[in-house]
């Protein structure tokens, strides 16, 4: 295999349980791919949607980095329009100080909700859009050691520990944009393959034609990030499938709920419209048994020379959800980590 295993994971809030078992479920799923040999677990930031409990994967880096003890842990990503990028660099190099060599921070441009709830967070209209995404991007690097120039209005500012280096920053996206300023800027990219249909070759190439080596990527280092179902048997993964299936559904008519099971989602009277839905995302999806799933990654891999794999696994039962990243474990042979 010549590329790493990594989880992504939003805590995945079931129908007939919570928020706070989604999180703790999380710290579960952590310490399993910490001893599977999983290479990285980033926590992805939503807002305002029932399906999903992670909302704060700032406070839920530090908690899956103390349950744990090899895997590297990250943010998948923290999304730069909601936060001030001074709180970001100062939040991560605390994180760095209690976990030195194991975090990483990945920054995304959209706001990883709703308009409402975008400025909710943000308490103003300005900005809503991803326009001044350079401009703070390049706040956060300021702040992490390049510095402000001598007659910028934060010059003095210095983000506090000061004597602790910002995380390796990767930059999330599912388009060129965030892959050319990746390349250019020496940094790492993931694409968000698992809710986008785009074809993340073109990206993840440029990506690697316009990398510039930096201090903390002396290569370049792709991620593709895979919504993957590995069951005992196709028939069984696409049984499970259908929960995420009808969650997708339903959140993009305006309706999002929690994930429902799958006796409901295969039970669900689908208008042709919402059925056009679910069979688009069930494009976007790898599902299967062990064999089917392992070659569809290995081709995803190769298509896009990406450097690692990261798996998004969403089902309605959690049992489910481990035993599918048990069963990848096994097809890619992972229990002794690369790194």
């Amino acid at each position: 295999m010549g590329f790493g295993l990594s989880v992504l994971d939003v805590s995945p809030v079931s129908s007939g349980s919570n928020g706070a078992q989604a999180l703790r479920n999380t710290l579960e799923l952590a310490r399993l791919a910490d001893r599977l040999g999983y290479e990285r677990y980033w926590l992805a930031e939503h807002h305002n949607l029932p399906t999903i409990a992670s909302s704060a994967p700032e406070i839920m880096i530090g908690h899956v980095a103390n349950v744990t003890e090899r895997i590297r842990v990250g943010a998948g990503g923290i999304m730069l329009p909601n936060h001030a990028p001074l709180k970001v660099a100062e939040t991560f190099r605390v994180l760095e100080s209690l976990h030195p060599k194991r975090i990483d921070l990945g920054i995304g441009r959209a706001p990883g909700t709703d308009p409402v709830t975008a400025t909710a967070l943000r308490r103003s209209q300005d900005g809503l859009g991803a326009e001044d995404f350079p401009e703070r991007f390049g706040e956060l690097l300021a702040f992490s050691g390049d510095g402000f120039s001598e007659d910028h209005p934060f010059q003095s500012v210095v983000a506090m520990p000061a004597d602790v280096a910002l995380p390796p920053i990767w930059l999330l996206g599912s388009s060129g944009y965030s892959a050319i300023a990746a390349g250019k800027m020496g940094l790492g990219y993931a694409f968000a393959s698992h809710f986008s249909p785009a074809d993340p070759a073109p990206a993840m190439c440029a990506y690697r034609e316009r990398f510039q080596s930096s201090e903390d990527f002396e290569r370049p280092s792709a991620v593709l990030a895979v919504a993957v179902i590995c069951g005992e048997s196709n028939e069984e993964a696409r049984r499970l499938a259908s929960s995420m299936e009808l969650a997708w559904v339903r959140m993009r008519s305006g309706k999002p709920g929690p994930l429902p099971s799958p006796e409901e989602a295969l039970g669900y009277p689908y208008t042709p419209a919402e059925r056009r839905l679910a069979d688009a995302y069930r494009s976007m999806q790898v599902v299967g048994d062990p064999q089917t799933v392992g070659t569809r990654i290995e081709e995803l891999a190769e298509h896009t020379a990406a450097d690692e794999v990261m798996i998004i696994t969403n089902v309605f039962a959690h049992a489910e959800r481990l035993r599918s990243y048990e069963r990848l474990a096994e097809v890619f042979d992972i229990a002794t980590p690369s790194r």
